[in-house]
């Protein structure tokens, strides 16, 4: 059953902005949240920033007691959820629930690439420093990847289907393909989805540098997250949530709900080539494009704008460009590519989610987000990357790129509602 499937709610936590729409206006003032690193010190560590959350209270969303049972991946997952929620205009119980007749067709899906790495190297202190006595029994419920889509299951009272994946930065995207196929094939009417990820901590950060995989522009942290520019040297790590609703048309349409956009397509490859490193010929890249448009049942000369992948790093930005020129053959150099990592940094499992909603809000709201800190051009990346300015555009159908370590690939298709 290929039921349609709308986008009725979108909810951000992201390192230029707390909300919606502080990020959004974020992405179109050209603002970075790169800055050096504020949760830890780094007087020994050879990268010295980050793009963090800023000023964000989880008490603002959650009891003080339970939040203390949570890592801050879940905090972000709840706070973008509730905004999310709130923006799809559902009607919930007193006790801020789902209906009953409805709570068995409403489901969570969240995902994230680590989980709550705090939590994991706090208590992994306490252990060595104090005795296995000492380590919280809400430790694991705190970590592990699949409590954000239950704490916001519990939250909502949503009791259809429940899950998460950890396909690395692929995973937010990975979330709301499911999600789609899940409404698509009756399994449930509304979907809670996206990523969420909290991983700016000693241990990530040194494990990341020690890969090689982390701009080092310590003098410029600004300026470090540089997509398809020439002088890219690596990604910024991130942090936050990207949340949407997605609904049975039919569903939406009877209860009055806005759609800000209907899902259209969904694809996943895998590049079967090596642990953290793309595929040079961009097999993956491209069929997991070609697999989002066939899904669809649309021509790729109908898609206006890619929100890439594009995560600053020389190989991923390179081996992108190649992959959309082979999917999109003449066509890639009519589109419009950004990536707005070059604000967020690269958000690990959160950054599908979030790049999901900024591919929504351009197609919804006629305005593509720039990539920043394009200065260089690169003779092997060139194509249109929305160069350091928003651009007015009507988007009919937009696509989100997701590529993970482990070479796992997602993209999404999302189209202009037409009735």
């Amino acid at each position: 059953m290929n039921r349609r499937v709308v986008v009725t709610g979108l909810g951000l936590v992201t390192p230029v902005g707390n909300t919606l729409e502080e990020t959004w206006s974020a992405l179109l003032a050209g603002k970075s949240g790169v800055d050096y690193i504020k949760k830890f010190d780094t007087e020994k560590f050879s990268v010295k920033f980050a793009a963090e959350v800023k000023e964000f209270d989880p008490l603002k969303f959650i009891p003080k007691k339970e939040a203390r049972k949570m890592g801050a991946f879940i905090h972000y997952a709840i706070a973008a959820s509730i905004e999310a929620m709130a923006d799809s205009g559902y009607t919930l119980t007193e006790a801020g629930k789902f209906p009953a007749d409805i709570a068995e067709n409403v489901g969570t899906y969240i995902s994230s690439g680590i989980g709550d790495f705090w939590a994991i190297e706090r208590e992994h202190s306490k252990l060595l420093d104090e005795g296995p006595d000492r380590v919280s029994p809400f430790f694991i419920v705190s970590a592990i990847v699949n409590l954000a889509a239950g704490q916001v299951s519990i939250r909502f009272g949503a009791k259809g289907p429940n899950s998460a994946t950890a396909t690395a930065c692929s995973a937010g995207a990975h979330a709301i393909g499911d999600s789609f196929k899940i409404i698509q094939r009756n399994d449930a009417d509304v979907m809670i989805c996206g990523g969420a990820e909290s991983a700016i901590t000693p241990m990530s950060v040194a494990g990341f540098a020690s890969m090689r995989a982390l701009s080092t522009r310590n003098d410029d942290p600004l300026h470090a997250s540089r997509p398809f520019d020439r002088d890219r040297d690596g990604f910024v790590i991130g942090e936050g949530a990207g949340i949407m609703i997605l609904e049975e048309l039919e569903h939406a349409k009877r209860r009055g709900a806005k759609i800000y956009a209907e899902i259209v397509g969904y694809g996943m490859t895998a590049d079967a080539f090596h642990l953290t490193m793309p595929d040079e010929t961009g097999s993956g890249a491209i069929r997991v494009m070609q697999r989002a448009l066939s899904d669809a049942g649309v021509e790729p000369q109908e898609v206006a704008y890619i929100n890439a992948h594009g995560t600053s790093t020389p190989y991923n930005d390179k081996f992108e460009t190649f992959a959309i020129k082979q999917a999109f053959g003449e066509h890639a150099y009519r589109l419009a590519v950004s990536s707005t990592k070059s604000m967020t940094g690269h958000l690990l499992g959160a950054a599908g989610g979030i790049e999901a909603v900024f591919s929504v809000l351009a197609i919804n709201r006629n305005i593509l987000p720039p990539t920043i800190n394009y200065e260089n051009p690169d003779p092997e990346c060139d194509l249109d990357y929305v160069p350091n300015e928003p651009r007015e555009a009507h988007v009919r159908y937009a696509l989100s790129n997701s590529f993970g370590f482990g070479g796992t690939n997602a993209a999404l298709l999302f189209k202009r509602y037409e009735e």
